[in-house]
């Protein structure tokens, strides 16, 4: 006899995809915190072979968010991940194919405050990415700071994420057997201190260090533009020169990531909060840009590609920003 269970009312499904986004805005702002003085804590109680036993593990895996991470598909593929998709909703659109032979380095702008685009289209299966793309593996790259906090670095492994630096970007590019994909989002932390509604500004006009490691491997590089990244939280105005800016900048610095201080709705209220706003995210992939392989590609080739990126980035957020809800006056500004 089969079962059949009536479809959540939209109150409910509405309920669930708040609680499932308060858990991942949570796991960012929070739950690193909390691993580390669960970690520290068991030391103080009988429980004290667990930490033990996982610090040694630890040295011994090391290395792995360098070597390609460790995913687990069963939480890539979470229904709480779709739940945070339709929440917003969030989007992945394809606009050409791609060659499961060949690896591929994307760029994805914006960052946005807390990366919500980048998280479910690279680090989920919640918006499709092995349906649209067959045979591609996607990796993203995260600030290596956050795999040396116990626990917390393996959550985020279990999702598709690496450490973000040369030796990890070059482990995944330099794979043989081709399809893999390494996502990085390239204005990083201090993009997001001017991540606000309405803002169409990338950092990247200097940033060209993701353009040579592409000519080193021979590796296609494909734009990728979010529309609605920056739509989902205000922040407070920190206009370049002003003390908070300053003092963001510096706190950058010191810690190696940045505080922008944001805020939106509530759990309960629509007023004030941590809490993303409703609002569409569609993520575009553009088309892959060939790259010639080069060892030690000197600085005139590699601001020959850079310059090309910025045109094909700027092509696919002029020919789809009318789609979504773009005026027509608004460009890209590179800074």
């Amino acid at each position: 006899m089969k079962v059949e269970f009536a479809p959540l009312s939209v109150p409910m499904q509405r309920r669930l995809q708040t609680a499932s986004v308060v858990q991942w805005v949570f796991s960012f702002l929070g739950l690193a915190q909390c691993c580390t003085a669960a970690f520290i804590a068991l030391f103080f109680t009988r429980f004290w072979l667990v930490s033990a036993l996982y610090a040694a593990w630890w040295f011994i895996d090391r290395e792995k968010p360098s070597k390609g991470g460790r995913r687990i598909n069963c939480l890539r593929n979470s229904i709480v991940w779709r739940y945070m998709r339709d929440y917003f909703p969030i989007t992945l659109v394809k606009t050409a194919e791609l060659d499961p032979r060949q690896n591929y380095l994307m760029g994805f702008h914006p960052h946005g405050v807390l990366a919500a685009g980048a998280f479910i289209n690279f680090c989920t299966e919640a918006s499709g990415f092995s349906t649209l793309f067959p045979g591609i593996t996607p990796h993203l790259m995260m600030l290596s700071l956050w795999f040396r906090i116990p626990f917390f670095r393996d959550y985020l492994m279990s999702g598709g994420l690496v450490s973000s630096n040369k030796e990890s970007a070059s482990y995944v590019l330099k794979r043989p057997e081709g399809g893999n994909t390494l996502a990085i989002i390239i204005g990083g932390a201090q993009e997001a201190l001017d991540a606000r509604p309405g803002s169409y500004t990338l950092l990247l006009k200097n940033r060209k260090g993701f353009v040579r490691l592409a000519i080193e491997h021979g590796t296609p590089l494909v734009p990728i533009f979010s529309f609605g990244e920056n739509d989902l939280f205000e922040q407070v105005r920190n206009p370049k020169g002003s003390w908070l800016r300053q003092l963001q900048h510096r706190l950058q610095q010191i810690m190696g990531i940045s505080l922008p201080l944001f805020h939106a709705r509530g759990i309960f209220q629509y007023s004030f909060g941590l809490v993303p706003y409703r609002r569409p995210i569609c993520t575009v992939v553009g088309k892959p840009i060939p790259v010639q392989r080069k060892h030690r590609p000197s600085e005139e080739e590699v601001d020959r590609v850079h310059q090309k990126y910025l045109n094909e980035l700027c092509n696919l957020f002029e020919e789809h920003k009318a789609k979504y809800n773009v005026p027509e006056d608004k460009h890209l500004e590179f800074i």
